[in-house]
């Protein structure tokens, strides 16, 4: 398994459509959540999960998600407020 962690699509809006049963933060299923937690699941598998997730958003979801998970990837958190001033250093 390649060593490169791929970080986790979810963004903490953590509720579940209950018509789809898509999470309305990372629109992932339950089974897709765990699989994700899996340690056996390769990178592989976790990237194309994330082009299918992003093929799931609708516009106004796409947004909030896009900016949520790059503020993950770049602070290893989730920074909400653009304005705060002890915002985490890359």
């Amino acid at each position: 398994m390649n060593n490169n962690k791929i970080i986790s699509p979810c963004i903490s809006i953590c509720k579940s459509d209950p018509k789809t049963g898509l999470c309305y933060g990372c629109a992932r299923t339950n089974e897709e959540k765990k699989i994700w937690k899996n340690i056996e699941t390769t990178n592989d598998w976790k990237k194309d999960n994330l082009k299918i997730l992003v093929s799931r958003m609708r516009q106004s979801q796409l947004k909030t998600f896009n900016q949520s998970y790059d503020e993950k990837i770049k602070f290893g958190k989730l920074v909400y407020n653009t304005n705060l001033k002890n915002k985490p250093k890359p």
